[in-house]
């Protein structure tokens, strides 16, 4: 786990698509993921069609769980 974060953390400014996101936005671990596994399946998503669906999987899981998920991996 820890080398996904410093993945993640790592090449935050690394991708070519990291200039199309809107300003005062910005990506945490689960989105930096699921760029990085979009971009291995060749890039089928929009960035923000991945926005969207992390952000709908981090708010099933906390209706599921009726936890919080830790600010570290998605905010």
């Amino acid at each position: 786990m820890d080398s996904l974060k410093k993945f993640a953390a790592g090449n935050s400014q690394a991708s070519g698509n990291a200039g199309t996101q809107q300003s005062g936005e910005k990506k945490d671990i689960g989105d930096k993921i699921a760029g990085f596994m979009n971009k291995k399946e060749g890039g089928k998503l929009s960035d923000k069609q991945l926005e969207t669906g992390t952000d709908t999987a981090r708010k099933m899981y906390e209706k599921a769980t009726g936890n919080k998920v830790d600010p570290r991996i998605s905010n």
